[in-house]
């Protein structure tokens, strides 16, 4: 990453209207067109969406919290967030 001094670059009018929010420091601007969503490069996203939707379904086929738990190696406060989120799409 390179560090450019704004005053070089901003119109003093802009450079105006940002010291009204940040007076002095440092300001990070990410790059908008460049930047992905966590997990879709390794295809981790996509995993734990299969995993989840699995989980889902066998707890509604019958099989306990416990058992999904142990099985997944997850805590059952996991389980519970997993379901609710699955629910809810």
């Amino acid at each position: 990453m390179k560090y450019e001094n704004a005053d070089h670059i901003f119109p003093e009018e802009l450079l105006h209207e940002i010291r009204k929010f940040m007076p002095e420091g440092y300001v990070y601007i990410s790059p908008r067109s460049s930047r992905k969503k966590w997990g879709s490069v390794s295809g981790l996203q996509e995993e734990l969406g299969k995993r989840n939707q699995k989980i889902y379904e066998e707890y509604h086929s019958g099989k306990s919290i416990d058992v999904i738990s142990r099985e997944n190696y997850l805590s059952k406060s996991s389980i519970y967030r997993i379901l609710k989120q699955v629910e809810s799409m």
